[in-house]
């Protein structure tokens, strides 16, 4: 044995290689269509008279060993879908199963951040752990699960408390910090108060999965900043450093647009592979 390690040291025998992490495959699945969005409530400076239909999506991450990971978890509890009326619509959990994947089999879901959309459909997985940025947690769930700030509902924040009383929330620490092996999370696009994206190792190199702090290609094609963030500057800079993480900008993927459909290869009706 001492004789191996000398002739490694020595350069005589090849170093063993270091491990790659794991390949995931991405799929976008859309449950829902908002008809004829603002074009200028997502994209600064815009033309007040556009419109557009935008696909409400979460995205499904298949990783080694039958490992299962949501980013997001859309909504489904009746205030949203009565007030905000959406075409198409189904519950994301149904959404999965028309796929053959049950809501049981959720490992892990990565919140980006509070809105309802985002975050209302969590507890619909009753075996996810829910990953979420430590500042955003604090600064919208307060003591006893009441809002700490408007931006969550009342309804999330207390389901939100009661997921993190049960042991079910995992608190990410900042910037740059690989949650799962091949998944690393990122702040500063300033959607929220600490709203976070992804990248995710596939076949290809890195895909970036952005959720609200992008919203449409038009965001980073013009280099226009969110119409919805709490500092555009910050935006700004998260989007130029999604191409700097992405392999290929074809693999930087907006949260809201159809586009993304068209631009993808199709498992089914309502899901496409990232790749």
């Amino acid at each position: 044995m001492a004789a191996l390690v000398c002739a490694w040291l020595a350069g005589a025998i090849p170093a063993p290689a270091a491990p790659q992490p794991p390949v995931w495959r991405i799929h976008a699945i859309r449950y829902a269509t908002i008809p004829k969005f603002r074009v200028a409530s997502l994209v600064t400076g815009a033309d007040t008279t556009r419109t557009l239909d935008i696909a409400m999506m979460f995205w499904l991450l298949e990783g080694p060993g039958d490992r299962r990971v949501l980013v997001d978890a859309g909504f489904y509890r009746p205030k949203f879908v009565t007030s905000w009326k959406p075409a198409d619509y189904v519950k994301p959990s149904d959404a999965l199963e028309t796929l053959g994947v049950s809501p049981r089999s959720i490992d892990d879901i990565i919140i980006s951040h509070v809105h309802w959309d985002h975050l209302d459909g969590a507890d619909l997985f009753p075996k996810a752990r829910v990953w979420i940025q430590s500042e955003e947690y604090d600064y919208y769930v307060g003591a006893g699960g009441v809002p700490a700030h408007p931006g969550i509902d009342s309804l999330d924040a207390a389901m939100l408390a009661g997921l993190m009383k049960a042991g079910r929330v995992k608190r990410v620490a900042g910037d740059a910090q690989e949650i799962l092996p091949g998944i690393t999370a990122y702040t500063g696009g300033k959607h929220t108060f600490a709203s976070q994206y992804v990248s995710v190792r596939i076949g290809k190199g890195t895909a970036v999965i952005a959720s609200d702090n992008l919203y449409l290609y038009e965001n980073l094609e013009r280099h226009r900043p969110i119409a919805q963030t709490l500092d555009s500057t910050s935006n700004l800079a998260a989007q130029e450093r999604m191409k700097k993480i992405a392999s290929d900008p074809r693999l930087i993927v907006p949260v809201q647009h159809t586009a993304v459909l068209q631009r993808v290869r199709f498992r089914h009706a309502r899901a496409v592979r990232i790749e």
